[in-house]
């Protein structure tokens, strides 16, 4: 027993991120999470306009899968820039677009840091602005996306936890990990691996299961919000809290914040639209 746990505590050590690399290029297993799970993402929606009551083409769905990466992507970064690292940027601004440490010989980097939180502002932003230009009803079409996504999540986390980043607090619990990025070389969460289950299958699985049950629409997306968050919430006691930032009062991190944000928003959404029907 003891050699098979010895296995699974040093399993991220031995985990190569890369598909591919030569020289500064880099071909990453964390990419590839990312566009599986846009395409499972998409693949899971256009089931559900075969499938159910929805009118949308096939060619609407395209174009909006383009408008909400570039979202992503875009509020992603913006949202790791404001909420998790503003200091440092103000300093740097350059960083905010380029993937180059400007302060070590214009060494390549990537962009490191992105935020969930940010990522799902600007999702939402772009969701708006196009549900408005291709007059679509936006809570039936936001239902229609909510019930998909977090098994998408699944995907990103597990990308996290190859490239070994996003590691948890230190831990003495037996399926604890060493991961290669840890100066401290202590055994800690694998807070991915707890991201990946509870706010990628277990919503997934909660929230297409109420796919064809909901009330009125916004629905789906309330539940969504306020699922997420409080996942996030509770695994955010088990993930190590960003270095720059620490813990704020109350003993929560910046993620935990944002979260109850989220909750309190989805929250008022179901009221919302519950009174609105």
């Amino acid at each position: 027993m003891e050699y098979w746990i010895n296995l699974w505590q040093h399993i991220p050590e031995h985990i190569n991120p890369n598909i591919f690399a030569s020289g500064s290029l880099q071909v990453r297993y964390y990419s590839l999470m990312y566009i599986i799970a846009f395409l499972l993402t998409y693949l899971l929606v256009s089931y559900r306009i075969k499938h159910e009551d929805y009118d949308y083409k096939t060619e609407t769905i395209q174009d909006y899968f383009v408008w909400a990466i570039t979202g992503l992507l875009i509020g992603a970064r913006v949202g790791y820039v404001l909420f998790y690292n503003f200091a440092y940027y103000l300093r740097h601004p350059l960083e905010i677009i380029l993937p180059f440490d400007l302060t070590d010989g214009f060494r390549f980097v990537g962009l490191a840091g992105m935020s969930y939180h940010g990522g799902a502002i600007g999702v939402l932003i772009v969701s708006i602005i196009f549900c408005r230009r291709h007059r679509i009803n936006a809570w039936r079409f936001t239902d229609l996306l909510c019930s998909a996504v977090p098994l998408g999540y699944t995907f990103g986390r597990i990308g996290n936890f190859i490239n070994g980043e996003l590691f948890g607090r230190p831990t003495d619990v037996p399926w604890g990990m060493y991961f290669p990025l840890d100066e401290t070389r202590r055994l800690r969460h694998p807070s991915q691996l707890y991201e990946a289950f509870f706010e990628g299958i277990v919503l997934f699985i909660f929230l297409w299961g109420m796919r064809k049950k909901k009330p009125f629409d916004g629905f789906l997306s309330a539940l969504y919000i306020i699922g997420y968050g409080s996942a996030r919430f509770f695994i955010e006691f088990f993930r190590e809290p960003d270095v720059q930032l620490g813990i704020f009062w109350g003993g929560m991190s910046m993620g935990q914040i944002l979260c109850i944000i989220m909750i309190l928003t989805g929250v008022g959404i179901l009221f919302y639209r519950r009174e609105r029907r």
